[in-house]
């Protein structure tokens, strides 16, 4: 019979070996498809390039949808998902109902890429990949993207409603919902510095440029000129999430917010006399800084419960489950 001393430390073993399997289960890698998928990158990023040359906005759109994506349960995929009959996936979602797009890209990518390399890319991952490569042709840092995500066969619009910050949000609410998904207040400033390309709805300001003191005069003045105060009249006009420059990725977010010059309240809220107001004094006089910050937080953000191994699938359409 094995000593107490022995059976521990075979105990202990096993546990260790648990855990380094779990462990290289879950982990992401740079060359996750080197050798299984040589011509993804080249194939994704012309179409991204296509899409964005057809409209600038669609950048942001693309990279919006990863934020979406991570966000509620992991970046696995699932607010690619559409609704069916037996099924409520997070399209229509409060966040999301006529707001989230770029679906028929994402679609065009898929086709495109399962051409060259069928069955074998994740949906998941291509969203991440497209989210670089939108910032990166619209002038912003490009970094290696961790893959080897697999995607997700259901969806939560609830978790969608309750997990993604609505532009309404004060700054606590705003620091709670990122601590959630193991972000830090440095991660909050500079993923929201996503907002320096990008538009929003009439809808979702008119609160903020009719009824808030904290803003520059002169913005409330153009802002105003496109989203009547009447609720129901105008609420789909645009206006730029960045005053200055709404299609080039760059730090002038971060300098219009100290101008008082933030679209949403959500925005305004990180440069307004809290503990954020560091961070954004910091981009807004190094543009390099926030570039550095801003891709050390969106591969953090990517990391977020992804599914890996064989859990999930490879879906061939990103719109349903195989």
């Amino acid at each position: 019979m094995a000593s107490p001393s022995s059976f521990s430390k075979a105990i202990l073993t096993l546990a260790c070996v648990v855990l380094l399997m779990g462990g290289t289960r879950a982990q992401l890698s740079t060359d996750f498809y080197a050798k299984t998928c040589p011509k993804l990158f080249p194939t994704v990023k012309k179409i991204v390039r296509a899409a964005i040359a057809n409209e600038t906005r669609m950048g942001a759109s693309l990279l919006r949808l990863f934020f979406h994506d991570c966000f509620v349960n992991g970046c696995d995929g699932s607010n690619l998902l559409d609704d069916t009959p037996t099924f409520t996936g997070e399209k229509n979602a409060m966040p999301n109902q006529n707001s989230l797009r770029g679906f028929d890209v994402v679609d065009r990518i898929k086709s495109a890429v399962e051409k060259v390399c069928p069955s074998i890319v994740s949906c998941a991952d291509l969203l991440a990949i497209i989210a670089r490569d939108s910032v990166g042709i619209l002038g912003g840092p490009m970094w290696d993207v961790k893959l080897g995500r697999r995607d997700a066969r259901t969806a939560s619009q609830a978790a969608a409603n309750n997990s993604i910050p609505p532009p309404t949000n004060n700054l606590s609410a705003l620091i709670s919902s990122f601590q959630n998904q193991g972000l830090s207040l440095k991660d909050l400033v500079a993923l929201y510095g996503g907002h320096t390309i990008g538009q929003a709805r009439c809808t979702n300001f008119r609160a903020r440029i009719y009824n808030e003191s904290n803003l520059d005069s002169s913005f409330a003045r153009v802002a105003k000129s496109n989203c009547p105060r009447v609720t129901g009249v105008g609420d789909n006009n645009l206006a730029g999430l960045d005053f200055q420059s709404a299609t080039s990725f760059d730090n002038s977010y971060y300098i219009n917010l100290i101008k008082k010059r933030g679209l949403l309240h959500s925005d305004q809220q990180l440069f307004n006399g809290g503990s954020t107001d560091s961070f954004i004094r910091t981009y807004a006089k190094s543009q390099s800084t926030f570039f550095k910050d801003f891709v050390a937080s969106i591969i953090k953000m990517g990391d977020i419960k992804p599914l890996t191994g064989s859990n999930g699938e490879i879906r061939k359409k990103c719109r349903r489950v195989n």
